[in-house]
């Protein structure tokens, strides 16, 4: 846990006849973000069976004091065995208000007997507390950009006399440390990036009390990287180097299969010839070899006789005839 924004007790009252119990030792107030928390060491007695309680009060600038009880602050700080107040347990809104002077004393008590007052230095939230980095952050990679989105650290109920400004702490791996900011809002852009490398970044929140002047540095969020995405320019890059590393490919590719088929074309042509084939009569007579296989190759062989059509002129047209006459 966290012990900054922190105050040490001032000196114990003087006690009175009913002082009888030591006070009270090491109280302190942590203040970190809206937590609003005072702790002590418990006062051990080796004489007595009953615990001891304590009894937390706080007052304002010039204004009587006040229990710290539920009617009051939201929570019981009355008599409790417990050696912690938390103010702001109720809920993130409860507690003292942030630009209010508050001061805080306690004591011990048991049965009729008290310590004295251990007394607080008075403290005012906006100008004593730890701020811690923002919350829930998100990072989403761009197109040469990284866009973060954050919570602040704490709720503020009234922005105009507070608010934080945010600023990002950012580098490329192995690369010089760049900020950027001061921003209001809680969505940051970082653009300009170089496209498909590694980026680390912190979001650091600043506190601004416009009322007294005042501002608190928070502390860095975790360390994170991310890798940014191309954009339109590099895209377009990597489709043309696609494109023509594919084409180079194919026709290199191309060019070696010519090469190929002129280096080896007869080494092809003899794999892709179909073998001859054996006479069907030799096929038959190897598997049938009493068969006369040369008296069916003469027989097969031996001129066919001549085969003609005879055509006779039955008559001629008259025309025809005289020219035929006359050729006579």
């Amino acid at each position: 846990m966290l012990l900054l924004g922190v105050f040490a007790a001032a000196a114990a009252a003087p006690p009175d006849p009913l002082s009888q119990l030591p006070a009270p030792q090491h109280p302190k107030i942590r203040l970190y973000n809206a937590e609003q928390v005072l702790s002590w060491e418990p006062v051990a007695l080796s004489n007595s069976t009953r615990p001891v309680v304590y009894r937390v009060q706080f007052k304002y600038t010039d204004s009587k004091w006040f229990m710290a009880d539920i009617m009051s602050i939201g929570v019981n700080c009355t008599q409790i065995t417990a050696t912690e107040c938390d103010f702001t347990a109720a809920s993130p809104s409860a507690g003292f208000p942030m630009d209010f002077n508050v001061t805080l004393r306690l004591r011990a008590e048991l049965g009729a007997l008290h310590s004295a007052w251990v007394t607080m230095p008075w403290f005012q939230h906006y100008r004593n507390v730890t701020v811690g980095p923002p919350e829930n952050i998100e990072v989403t990679p761009g197109e040469g950009s990284l866009i973060i989105r954050f919570s602040s650290p704490f709720d503020i109920a009234d922005t105009s006399t507070a608010f934080f400004c945010y600023y990002v702490h950012y580098w490329e791996k192995g690369g010089i440390q760049q900020v950027k900011g001061p921003f209001r809002s809680n969505s940051i852009s970082l653009d300009n990036l170089k496209p498909f490398r590694a980026y680390c970044l912190q979001v650091q929140a600043q506190l601004l009390w416009n009322k007294s002047n005042i501002f608190r540095v928070g502390h860095l969020s975790n360390i994170s990287c991310y890798e940014t995405m191309a954009d339109a320019s590099t895209e377009l890059q990597q489709v043309i180097l696609i494109s023509v590393g594919t084409f180079s490919l194919l026709s290199v590719l191309a060019g070696a299969c010519f090469f190929l088929v002129l280096k080896y074309r007869g080494l092809i042509k003899y794999w892709f010839h179909t073998p001859p084939s054996i006479p069907l009569q030799i096929e038959e007579y190897l598997k049938d070899p009493t068969q006369p296989i040369l008296e069916a190759l003469d027989k097969d062989s031996s001129p066919k006789d001549d085969v003609w059509d005879s055509v006779s002129i039955i008559s001629f047209p008259e025309k025809e005839q005289e020219d035929v006459l006359q050729t006579l």
